[in-house]
């Protein structure tokens, strides 16, 4: 087993196929994972909050000390070219972003900064990412002195934030971010109790909780209520104007909603089942009716990902990977429902 110590770089996020042991890790006791395919993005100053406000899907102006919530941003056109989980920690506002869209997102942030007292700071070389799910209650509470007990709620000690994520497959789910050192030596002291696994089982747990992350592979390519973002409580409809604000409302506001994303299965691989690749169906194989937002490697050996889909397609027929005659698509019930009127 590697020890907690150990860079966190020597694990790639999604590159190969997790063991079955770290499955079995995670389903059949508690495990925890550093992950690497996240960064940070850090705002601070007097306007950040109200900077970030304006900018993001979600209010920010009133976020709460205690809690955390998905935030989206957006193009002019309403498309989503990042997504974020936001929380404060003291004075700062922290996102956690997907890291391989962290560097584009933060420079066009900050050309939009001007005159607000308000600097973003890239933080993710300071701090540590740790996902924990399964059996954790135990080793977690030996460590901090309370833990979160509704989902998004958040707690702060010296060793950083400890966040309730919602349940993926039935498990339980906290995220941990804090000073590296800080909490490599906490870490160290709940190895024994929790395994190690690599960062690829949390990018399957994330999609199992029905949570879509926007990476550069479908940068731009959503309104935020195609990926369920409204569902998930990621847009506020009631705060000011932001990047795209009125294609996105008007989306919520005139006409039903005609594409939203699912939970489905495939037998495939994790080249040909990854995120931007086309969904085409049976009955009209000429154009495709969705894309994969995000996928990730399952513990029965296929595939199981977030798919963008017209929901019509949906209602009849089949759904293929790639191409009409492609492998077929599976479909599972998303662990939360999804608005009678769509």
């Amino acid at each position: 087993m590697n020890s907690p110590l150990d860079s966190a770089a020597t694990l790639s996020p999604a590159a190969e196929r997790p063991a079955n042991a770290d499955f079995d890790a995670v389903l059949k006791g508690g495990a925890y994972a550093i992950l690497p395919q996240f960064g940070v993005i850090d705002a601070t100053g007097d306007d950040a909050a109200s900077f970030l406000h304006n900018q993001l899907t979600n209010d920010i102006q009133h976020l709460d000390v205690t809690g955390a919530r998905l935030a989206g941003y957006c193009s002019p056109k309403g498309r989503l070219l990042a997504s974020f989980l936001a929380w404060k920690t003291g004075e700062t506002i922290r996102l956690l972003i997907s890291k391989d869209v962290q560097a584009s997102v933060q420079k066009r942030l900050s050309m939009f900064v001007l005159r607000a007292k308000a600097k973003l700071t890239d933080d993710t070389d300071k701090l540590l990412v740790v996902g924990l799910a399964g059996d954790v209650r135990g080793p977690l509470a030996a460590q901090f002195d309370a833990l979160p007990d509704g989902v998004h709620v958040k707690v702060d000690d010296p060793s950083g934030t400890l966040i309730r994520l919602p349940d993926a497959a039935g498990l339980l789910r906290f995220l941990w971010v804090g000073p590296k050192e800080a909490v490599e030596a906490r870490l160290a002291a709940i190895d024994g109790k929790l395994q190690r696994v690599a960062p690829a089982v949390w990018d399957w747990l994330d999609i199992r909780a029905g949570e879509p992350r926007i990476t550069q592979a479908v940068s731009e390519q959503f309104v935020p209520q195609m990926v369920n973002y409204d569902v998930l409580g990621g847009v506020n409809f009631k705060k000011g104007c932001y990047p795209g604000q009125e294609i996105v409302a008007r989306s919520q506001y005139r006409g039903t909603i005609k594409r939203r994303t699912a939970l489905a299965s495939v037998a495939a691989s994790l080249d040909a089942a990854r995120a931007g690749v086309e969904l085409f169906h049976s009955d009209d194989p000429g154009q495709p009716c969705g894309m994969i937002v995000n996928a990730a490697a399952a513990p029965d050996g296929g595939v199981d990902l977030l798919a963008e889909i017209k929901l019509t397609a949906l209602e009849s027929g089949s759904v293929h990977l790639g191409a009409a005659d492609g492998p077929a698509l599976h479909f599972l019930p998303l662990p939360y429902a999804l608005p009678d009127e769509v």
